[in-house]
C-alpha cells in the first residue's frame, strides 16, 4: 500500500495490531490506488482498522469488497432499503448452487456491514440512520433466503395454492430490535413464521401447506446460520412463536388468531408491539388490523397489563441487582431494556385508546408519548439522548469483534478501541459519561413506573373483610353502613361472575376506597356509594379496577368528584372511558376552551377511517362524553363561572352537530352526490343549516339539556337535484340527511344517545315538514306563527351548516321579529302562555318554590325579557342581535327601556337561578328549593312583570 497510508489517530496500544493489518493490506494494488485517490475512504478505513476487529478481519480478507464499496459510490452515502433488496437480485441468486448462494449472501453481509461500520465509526450516520440501514440489511438477506429456501423446496414438492390457484407464500415476522426497524450490529434475528390456508401442494410429491412450509422454514433458518468458511448470515430465534420451543415452527394464521385470543399472555403483548412483517404478504395489513392489533392494543385504557408488566418489570430489577450484570449497557441498571420498558410499557397502557402511539420505532413512540403529554418533554430529549448513547455503545462494542455481547469489555485491547470509537479521552471518561446517561434512566424509570413492587397475594376474602372493618370504623362516622354497602357489593352476582384475577383487584381497591371515601368527611357516604356505582359498572372490566389500583392519583381525583357531584359519578359509571381523563392531572387545573375541544374531535375522528362510520361515530360519542366531563370538572372545582359552563357546553354541542353533518354528507355524497339548483338562470350548490332553539340557541346550555333544532335550506328555484350517480330531488335529500344527523345524535347504545333531540319547534311542529326551506320558513313566521313561536324564534341562531343559510337565517329572523309580530295583541298572548305553563309544569308544594317554574322564577324573568324585546324590536334592532337573556337585559339598558340598575338586578336574579339550578342537578338534586329562598329576587321580577305586563301570573 502507499507509504502516504498511515494510521496516524491510534491508541498506543494498539498500534501493533493495527500496524499488522496495514501490513497486510499493502500488497492490494487497487486498495492501494483506491484509498490514496479519496482521502475520506482513507480515514474511514483508518478509524475502522483502530477500532474493529471485524471490520479488519473483513477488509484484509476480502479487500475488493472496500474497493468495490469505493468506487460505487455507495461509502460516501445513505442507502436506502430498496438498494438492499436490489443489491440481492432474486434471478442471479436462483441461478446458484446452494453453496454458491451462501456464500454469495454471506460476502454481501460483510460488505454492507463493513459499510456501516466505516459510516458510522467516521461520523457520516447519525445513530438513527446506522440502526435502520442494520435493519434494511437483515430485511433484504431475509427475503433473499426465504426466495431461495421456498424455491429448493418447491422443486420436489410443487407449490401451495389458494382456492383461485395463485400461490400461497410464508409470512415471515420480525420481531424486537428488528421489527422495530433498530436493529443492532451483532443481534439475533427474532423471527415469526406464519401461513395463511390449508392444502397440499400442486407438485409430483405433494405434501401438506404445513410440511411445506415447515421444510421453507428449516431450510432459510440453516441458509442464514450455518457458519461455512465466510462466516454467518444471522442467528434466527423463532422462540416468540406460539408455544415457544414447544410449538410447531410454522402456524397457520387461523391457528395464530385462536392462540392469542385463548392462550396470548401480557408479555407476549409486549412483545408483539413492534411486529412487522418483512416480506411482501397479500394478507399482512388485514393480519394487522383484525388479528395483531385488537391483540396488543385494547380499545379501553389498559391498566390491567400493570400486573403482568409488574412482573416483567420485577425480573428486570433482579437481573439489574446481579453482580455479573453491573457492566451490562442492555440489563444492567439504566440500561436500554429500561428505556424500552418504559416506552412499550406507556404504548400498552395507552395506545388502545391513542392510535398516534401505535409505532414500532423506540425513537418514534418516544416523540409520540411527548407529543401525546404523557411524558414531558425534557424526559422525551433525556431518554432520546440516553437511548442514542447507549445504542451507540452497544454498536461499536459489538464492532470490535462481530460478538453478540452488552457487556463493557475488561481486555485493555478491547477498551481502547471502544473508547477510540466513542470519541473519548479515556476509559474513566468514557464510563462516567456513560454512567451519567444511566443514572438518567434509572431515575425516570423509577419516577415513571413508579408503580408497587411485586407484593403479597391478595388476601382471602374472609381476611379482607376484617380489615376492612376497622378501616370503616377509622373512617367513617356510621362505619356499618358504609360497611353493608361495601359487603353488599362483594355479595352481587357481578362479584360472583368475576375471575379470580378481577376479585384479587377489586379486594385490593377496596381498603384504599374507604379510606379516600372517608377522607370526604360528611360527603364521605355519598363518596362511597358514588364510587361503588362506578365499580359495579366497570367490574366486568377488571382492567379498570386495576387503572385505580395503579394510579392513586386518578384514584383521588375520582372519589373527590365522587364526593361533590353525583351527577359526574353516574357520567363515569356510564362512560368508564372516561376514566382516562383523570390520567392527566391537569383535567383539575386547566380550563377548557372551544379550540381545545375542536383539535380533540378531529384527532379522534381523523384516526378512524373515512368508510368505517360506526367507529366514527363511536370518536363522536366519546369526544363529547370526555369533553362535558371536563367541563363539569371545571365546573366543580371553581375554574369556570356559570355562563363559561353554558358557553363550553354549548361549543361541545355546536362541535357535536357539524360533525353529525359532516358524517351523515360523507355517506349520502358517496351515492347522491350535493344538491344544486337553478335560481334566476344561476346553478348553485343548494346549503343547508341546523338552527338552534332554547338554551341550545341562547348559549345557555347545562348538564343534559335537550338539544331544541330546526333543520333548513336554502334550495329553491328549479332543477333542484342532486348531481351524484343516483340523483334525488332536493327536499329528500335534505330529509334524508336530516334523518341520519338526528340518528347519530340518539341511537340507542349501551351508554345512552349523544342528546334527546327535539324538532318539534319547526313550523307546523310534528305534522310539519322535517326540513323547512328558508323561503318557507319566511312564510311561516308571517302568515301562521304564534306568539309563542316569535318567541322561541328570539333565541333561535344557526349553530352547524353553510355560511349561506347561516345568513339568511339571520336575516329572516330579523325580518320577522320586526315585521310579523302581532303586536296588539302581544301581551295578552304572553300572558296566556304564561299561565298555561304555570298550571301544568310547577312542580312541590306550599312549602316549596320552583325555581324555573315558580312565580317570580326564571320562566318569568325569560318572558318579561322576550316580552320588551319583542315589543321594541321595530324601533331597535339592535335589542335582536343577541339570543341569550343577559345580553338581551343589557341591550334593553342600553335603549333605555330599563334603568341600568333593574337591568343588572334582574341578570343577577337570573344567573342565580341559574347557578343554583345549576349545582343542584350536580349534585342529582330536583329544581325546588324552601319557600322562603329567592324573595328578594322573586320580589324583583314580580314587580317588572307588574309593571310592564300588568296582570300577575296566577
Amino acid at each position: 500500500m502507499s507509504p502516504s497510508f498511515t494510521v496516524r489517530d491510534c491508541p498506543a496500544e494498539l498500534r501493533d495490531a493495527v500496524g499488522l493489518a496495514v501490513d497486510k493490506l499493502r500488497d492490494h494494488g487497487e486498495l492501494q490506488t483506491v484509498v490514496a485517490a479519496d482521502a475520506a475512504a482513507a480515514a474511514g478505513l483508518e478509524r475502522a482498522l483502530v477500532c474493529s476487529e471485524y471490520a479488519t478481519a473483513v477488509v484484509t480478507r476480502y479487500p475488493d469488497l472496500y474497493v468495490a464499496l469505493v468506487t460505487s459510490g455507495r461509502l460516501h452515502r445513505p442507502v436506502a432499503g430498496g438498494e438492499y433488496l436490489a443489491g440481492l437480485p432474486a434471478a442471479e441468486l436462483a441461478a446458484l448452487t446452494e453453496k454458491e448462494f451462501m456464500r454469495a449472501l454471506r460476502r454481501y453481509r460483510h460488505r454492507e456491514l463493513l459499510r456501516i461500520v466505516v459510516r458510522d465509526l467516521a461520523g457520516w450516520s447519525d445513530t438513527g440512520t446506522t440502526l435502520a440501514e442494520l435493519s434494511q440489511l437483515a430485511d433484504a438477506c431475509i427475503n433473499a433466503g426465504l426466495e431461495y429456501a421456498t424455491a429448493l423446496v418447491a422443486q420436489r414438492c410443487g407449490l401451495p395454492r389458494d382456492a383461485a390457484g395463485n400461490p400461497n407464500s410464508l409470512l415471515v415476522m420480525a420481531m424486537g430490535k428488528l421489527g422495530g426497524g433498530e436493529l443492532n450490529f451483532s443481534s439475533d434475528i427474532d423471527l415469526v413464521f406464519l401461513y395463511q390456508g390449508a392444502g397440499d401442494t400442486d407438485g409430483p410429491r405433494a405434501i401438506s401447506h404445513h410440511e411445506f412450509f415447515q421444510r421453507v422454514a428449516q431450510r432459510f433458518i440453516q441458509l442464514l446460520t450455518q457458519r461455512t468458511a465466510d462466516g454467518f448470515v444471522y442467528r434466527v430465534d423463532a422462540r416468540l412463536r406460539p408455544f415457544g420451543d414447544s410449538g410447531p415452527l410454522v402456524c397457520s394464521i387461523g391457528a395464530f388468531e385462536d392462540y392469542l385470543l385463548q392462550q396470548g399472555r401480557d408479555w407476549e403483548r409486549y412483545a408483539w408491539v413492534k411486529a412487522r412483517a418483512v416480506n411482501a404478504w397479500p394478507g399482512a395489513a388485514e393480519l394487522y388490523s383484525q388479528i395483531l392489533r385488537p391483540f396488543v392494543y385494547r380499545r379501553y385504557l389498559d391498566f390491567g397489563v400493570f400486573a403482568s408488566l409488574r412482573e416483567m418489570k420485577a425480573m428486570i430489577e433482579r437481573e439489574e441487582r446481579a453482580a455479573e450484570n453491573r457492566d451490562n449497557i442492555k440489563l444492567g441498571p439504566g440500561g436500554i431494556r429500561e428505556i424500552e420498558f418504559i416506552v412499550q410499557t406507556l404504548q400498552l397502557v395507552r395506545g388502545g385508546t391513542l392510535p398516534e402511539l401505535r409505532e414500532r420505532s423506540l425513537l418514534t413512540a418516544l416523540a409520540a408519548l411527548g407529543d401525546a403529554g404523557l411524558m414531558p418533554p425534557a424526559t422525551v430529549a433525556e431518554l432520546r439522548a440516553a437511548y442514542c448513547y447507549l445504542r451507540d455503545v452497544e454498536n461499536r462494542l459489538q464492532f470490535i469483534a462481530d460478538r453478540q455481547t452488552h457487556e463493557l469489555p475488561s481486555d485493555p485491547l478491547e477498551r481502547a478501541r471502544l473508547t477510540h470509537a466513542m470519541g473519548c479521552a479515556s476509559w474513566d471518561a468514557l464510563y462516567a459519561k456513560l454512567n451519567a446517561h444511566r443514572q438518567v434512566v434509572r431515575q425516570d424509570f423509577d419516577r415513571i413506573l413508579h408503580h408497587e413492587r411485586e407484593g403479597a397475594p391478595a388476601p382471602s376474602a374472609g381476611a379482607a373483610r376484617g380489615s376492612w372493618r376497622q378501616l370503616a370504623e377509622q373512617s367513617f362516622a356510621d362505619p356499618d353502613t358504609a360497611l353493608d354497602k361495601v359487603t353488599t357489593l362483594c355479595s352481587s352476582t357481578l362479584y360472583q361472575r368475576m375471575d379470580e384475577v378481577g376479585r384479587q383487584r377489586l379486594q385490593r381497591l377496596i381498603p384504599a376506597l374507604l379510606v379516600e371515601c372517608g377522607a370526604q368527611g360528611a360527603r364521605g357516604l355519598q363518596a362511597l356509594e358514588g364510587m361503588l356505582r362506578i365499580v359495579e359498572s366497570i367490574g366486568r372490566r377488571s382492567a379498570y379496577v386495576a387503572l385505580l389500583n395503579e394510579n392513586q392519583p386518578a384514584l383521588a381525583r375520582l372519589v373527590r368528584l365522587s364526593a361533590s357531584s353525583e351527577f359526574l359519578a353516574k357520567q363515569v359509571a356510564a362512560h368508564p372511558l372516561l376514566l382516562d381523563e383523570l390520567l392527566d392531572s391537569r383535567i383539575v387545573q386547566a380550563v377548557p376552551a372551544r379550540a381545545e375541544f375542536q383539535a380533540d374531535l378531529r384527532q379522534r375522528v381523523d384516526a378512524v377511517a373515512p368508510d368505517d362510520s360506526e367507529q366514527r361515530f363511536e370518536a363522536v360519542r366519546n369526544f363529547q362524553q370526555a369533553a362535558v366531563f371536563r367541563v363539569a370538572v371545571a365546573d366543580l372545582n371553581g375554574l369556570l363561572p356559570l355562563m363559561k359552563v353554558s358557553d363550553r357546553l354549548t361549543d361541545i354541542a355546536e362541535l357535536v352537530l357539524e360533525e353529525a353533518l359532516r358524517l351523515a354528507e360523507y355517506e349520502l355524497s358517496a351515492r347522491h352526490g350535493q344538491p344544486y339548483c337553478v335560481a334566476d338562470g344561476v346553478r348553485r350548490r343548494a346549503g343547508f343549516g341546523i338552527a338552534g332553539y332554547g338554551k341550545l340557541g341562547g348559549l345557555e346550555l347545562g348538564y343534559g339539556s335537550d338539544l331544541d333544532i330546526v333543520f333548513l335550506h336554502d334550495s329553491t328555484g328549479t332543477a333542484e337535484q342532486t348531481d351524484g350517480p343516483q340523483p334525488l330531488e332536493n327536499p329528500v335529500y335534505f330529509a334524508r340527511l336530516a334523518r341520519r344527523i338526528t340518528h347519530i345524535l340518539t341511537m340507542t347504545t349501551p351508554t345512552g344517545p349523544l342528546y334527546e333531540v327535539d324538532t318539534r319547534l319547526r313550523p307546523s311542529g310534528n305534522s310539519g315538514l322535517l326540513v323547512t326551506s328558508l323561503t318557507a320558513l319566511d312564510r311561516y313566521q308571517r302568515e301562521e306563527a304564534w306568539t309563542w313561536e316569535h318567541q322561541a324564534l328570539l333565541r333561535a341562531r344557526v349553530v352547524a351548516g353553510d355560511t349561506a343559510v347561516r345568513d339568511g337565517f339571520t336575516a329572516l329572523r330579523a325580518t320577522a321579529l320586526v315585521a310579523y309580530v302581532r303586536r296588539d295583541t302581544l301581551r295578552a298572548e304572553v300572558i296566556k302562555m304564561r299561565r298555561r305553563m304555570r298550571a301544568e309544569l310547577v312542580t312541590g308544594g306550599a312549602d316549596e318554590f320552583d325555581i324555573k317554574q315558580g312565580a317570580g322564577g326564571l320562566i318569568d324573568l325569560e318572558f318579561l325579557v322576550q316580552y320588551l324585546v319583542l315589543r321594541h324590536a321595530p324601533d331597535c334592532a339592535a335589542l335582536l342581535e343577541w339570543t341569550d337573556n343577559i345580553r338581551q337585559l343589557e341591550a334593553l339598558a342600553v335603549a333605555g327601556l330599563l334603568d341600568a340598575a333593574t337591568a343588572e338586578a334582574l341578570a343577577d336574579a337570573y344567573r342565580a337561578y341559574r347557578q343554583v339550578m345549576h349545582v343542584r342537578a350536580l349534585g342529582g338534586e330536583n329544581r325546588l328549593v324552601a319557600a322562603g329562598e329567592f324573595r328578594v329576587e322573586r320580589a324583583l321580577v314580580a314587580a317588572q312583570w307588574e309593571k310592564f305586563l300588568g296582570a300577575a301570573v296566577s
